[in-house]
């Protein structure tokens, strides 16, 4: 009985020994497959904040970026359009919205947008149609230059994103108010 008890911890240790081994083979095969499961590096990048760099922007020019897949007009106004955008009556408007709801405070220069049509998702073409913003070429739709609809069969305004100016020429769009928005 004396040889029973050295037999016994070397079994339980080849037992130990070989079930460790097996679990950290197991895991060795299965990590690649759920580590293909995570989301590529592309992916969630497109949901985090977005910087935009204004200062190249010029006196009436629209930039097109891209935020989570979405398309978002950056127009830089113009004087003349500034003054004519807030002089519009709310009730020429399909959907009333004053110029002040649609630019930030302090920065009334700058309009951020979407850049979607409201009717079916067209992307309308900049500086046409009969009020100096976007015209869809789809069904006609006619924005004004802060994304007013003021035309066609377009229910509301172009949406504003959520965006944040960090300094006078630069937004972080995907931000209100320093914080992300998820």
């Amino acid at each position: 009985m004396a040889d029973e008890g050295p037999q016994g911890t070397k079994r339980d240790f080849l037992f130990l020994a070989t079930g460790a081994g097996l679990a950290v083979g197991a895991g060795a095969v299965a990590w690649p497959f759920v580590a293909s499961m995570a989301p590529d590096a592309a992916t969630v990048a497109a949901g985090a904040p977005l910087d935009v760099d204004l200062s190249p922007i010029q006196d009436g020019q629209i930039v097109n970026v891209f935020w989570r897949g979405k398309l978002i007009f950056v127009r830089k106004l113009t004087e003349k359009e500034v003054t004519d955008m807030k002089a519009v009556s709310l009730s020429d408007m399909i959907d009333p919205a004053t110029f002040d709801s649609r630019v930030k405070k302090g920065h009334d220069q700058w309009l951020v947008s979407y850049g979607n049509c409201t009717h079916l998702g067209c992307v309308p073409i900049g500086h046409s149609g009969n009020y100096e913003g976007w015209s869809c070429p789809c069904h006609g739709s006619q924005f004004d230059a802060v994304g007013r609809v003021r035309r066609g069969p377009a229910p509301t305004n172009l949406p504003i994103p959520p965006y944040a100016f960090e300094t006078d020429t630069k937004i972080k769009i995907g931000e209100e108010g320093g914080k992300a928005v998820a």
